[in-house]
This record gives C-alpha cells, structure tokens and sequence, in this order.
C-alpha cells in the first residue's frame, strides 16, 4: 500500500527555499509526486503531495516541524490517499476574462456548485491593462462534470451567467 503525505508551506520568498524543501523531500526517502508552487505578493506558497512508506513519511514529518524555524515557513502536513480514479466525471476547462470586480470568484464557484460540478483547479491572475490601467482578471479553472449532465445546457446555462455579468468566458473539455 502506498502512502501519501499532502504538503501545504508558506514563507518569505527567497532564492533556494524550493531547493531545501526538495533536498529534506529527497533525504527522507520520499518522493514529491504532485506540487504546485508560486509566489503571492512576498510569499511563496507551496503545495506537495510526497509518497513514501509509512515510516519515512513520519520522518518527514518530524523534519517539517524542526526546520519551520530555520526556514521562516509555517509548514502543515495531512495524511491521504491515493485519489480513486472517477469514471464518471468529464473534466472540462473553464476560462473567463474580465475587468476585475470582487463578486467573480464567488459567482463563478457557485455556479458550478449549484449544479454539482466539483472545482479540481483553480487559477487566479488580476493585472493591468497596459493601455489605460483597467485593472482586470483571468480565472482557469478545471472542473469536473458528472457524466449523466447534458453539456450542451450547461454550456448554455454558462455563457448566459457570463453575459449577464460581462465575463469573456470559454467551457471546452480538457485536452490530452
């Protein structure tokens, strides 16, 4: 039986923070099979998902806690398992562009919510244009729709949400 161990750090930004993350990963005898990273404001923000066996795992996990302070992270660890493959989910992309306003992210995610669609991913970028200022906003998401819901509706359903509130939007089935 594998064993996972999910991975959730945050601290101040600086050159070679991911490589000691990795380097105390890789010395446990543990593997970093999933990751998203990326910096927010001053902060990298660092997500793993890491396998191993059960006792290296616990040794990673006593490692988090005695390099948070030699780091400058808050590190928060969970175990979990393998996700079960759901035959009857279609994943689909979600793009939407518009000049950013607060009530998006919430209208968006209900949306689906409403409509048991599950969030797997969920990108956010806010910028400027480079003309005027305008200050807008990029979502992608990638969700999962139960395979007994009729597309072409929801399609639909989503394109009239997003003209009511003057999204630039796309819904295609995710590729590859």
């Amino acid at each position: 039986m594998k064993n996972y161990l999910v991975v959730s750090a945050l601290g101040e930004n600086r050159p070679g923070l991911i490589s000691e993350l990795s380097r105390v990963v890789s010395e446990c005898d543990c593997s970093i099979i999933n990751s998203r990273m990326t910096v927010l404001g001053n902060e990298l923000a660092v997500i793993l998902m890491v396998q191993g066996n059960w006792s290296t795992l616990a040794k990673l996990e006593l490692q988090w806690k005695r390099l948070e302070p030699s780091l400058n992270m808050m590190i928060f660890s969970k175990r979990t398992e393998e996700r079960k493959h759901q035959g009857n989910i279609l994943p689909y992309a979600v793009e939407v562009v518009s000049i950013n306003h607060s009530s998006i992210v919430y209208g968006l995610t209900n949306f689906f919510a409403n409509r048991s669609v599950n969030i797997e991913d969920l990108t956010i970028y806010s910028y400027q244009t480079s003309h005027n200022d305008t200050p807008m906003f990029s979502i992608n998401l990638v969700i999962g729709i139960p395979a007994d819901t009729h597309i072409a509706s929801l399609r639909e359903e989503f394109m009239d949400f997003c003209d009511e509130l003057n999204l630039d939007a796309v819904l295609e089935p995710v590729k590859g």
